[in-house]
């Protein structure tokens, strides 16, 4: 399920809030959400040489020691470049102390201590069919990596982002969009989500669009018997083969018939262009869970598209 009251969201989800700048306005609120245990969040802005994050604050700047800055760096899991790609971004953290300094009381943080929290009070209770939020933080060929809470990762198989095929996650998400997941699997400690669930089925998806209308789509594949056009992430039609069209065109499409019992819509191409549409945030026909089944086809489609979370 979605939880809303969860203080373990992906980072950079407290920095803008009234609560979180005045936590961290002056020393004395950090040594009272010190006291408090608090979740705060600021930018760093630069790692140093021994790779320390330095953060910026209302008051001074602070410091992430080395070994604080993610879970897995003191016992070298984690690599440092999870360090160096935070700069200029938001991390979460919780205040560990404070030293004296030429210019006078710096605080110490420990991003590890709240990731280890979200952990144990988070992740470790999630379970397979949960709906949760998450952001892209980095996408490749084989998937979609985002942040489920206090920079922690999990995957998206490109396979699970929409049951419309796409050659990369790209075609789909961009770094920072904020998404929804539902969890897929759960195996030390490390967590798979996946997306087109939430997408709708055929017929949720079908039902946006009418014989007869001729709608905007995006080619996705180019094949000797026809064309596949998207028409929603979760929804593809065909088009007779046409001659110089290209894989990611924009392309216009008139529908001549829908087809639940064969799971197909026919479409005639009417025009296709180059040029590149930026991914829109997904629209979803499921926002809460728990999920336990979830099923794409038309119960009278011999062809079955399917998920369990069971």
């Amino acid at each position: 399920m979605i939880m809303e009251k969860t203080v373990y969201r992906p980072e950079g989800s407290l920095f803008h809030t009234p609560e979180n700048q005045s936590a961290i306005a002056t020393i004395t609120e950090l040594m009272q959400a010190q006291a408090d245990g608090r979740i705060l969040e600021a930018r760093a802005v630069r790692c140093d040489v021994e790779h320390n994050l330095i953060v910026q604050l209302p008051c001074g700047e602070g410091i992430i020691p080395h070994a604080e800055g993610a879970v897995g760096i003191a016992e070298g899991t984690t690599r440092d470049i999870v360090l160096i790609t935070r700069v200029n971004k938001p991390v979460c953290f919780v205040v560990i102390g404070f030293e004296q300094t030429a210019d006078g009381c710096r605080p110490i943080l420990s991003r590890r201590r709240a990731q280890e929290r979200c952990r144990a009070e988070y992740i470790a209770h999630l379970k397979r069919g949960d709906v949760i939020p998450a952001r892209i933080t980095r996408l490749e060929t084989f998937g979609a990596f985002c942040d489920i809470g206090c920079g922690l990762p999990a995957l998206i198989p490109i396979a699970d982002i929409s049951v419309s095929r796409i050659a990369h996650p790209r075609d789909r998400f961009t770094t920072g969009m904020e998404i929804l997941g539902v969890v897929s699997s759960l195996e030390n400690g490390r967590v798979c989500l996946s997306h087109r669930e939430l997408l709708g089925t055929w017929e949720e998806n079908a039902a946006l669009f009418n014989a007869g209308e001729t709608i905007a789509g995006i080619i996705r594949s180019v094949e000797p018997y026809g064309v596949f056009v998207e028409l929603t992430p979760n929804l593809a039609g065909l088009a007779e083969p046409r001659e110089g069209v290209r894989v990611g065109q924009q392309a216009a499409v008139y529908i001549k018939s829908v087809q639940p019992d064969k799971l197909k819509i026919k479409l005639a191409l009417i025009d296709a262009q180059d040029g590149v549409a930026a991914p829109q945030p997904p629209q979803y026909f499921i926002t809460q869970g728990p999920l336990s089944y979830w099923r794409y086809s038309p119960a009278e489609c011999s062809r079955v598209i399917e998920s369990s979370f069971v």
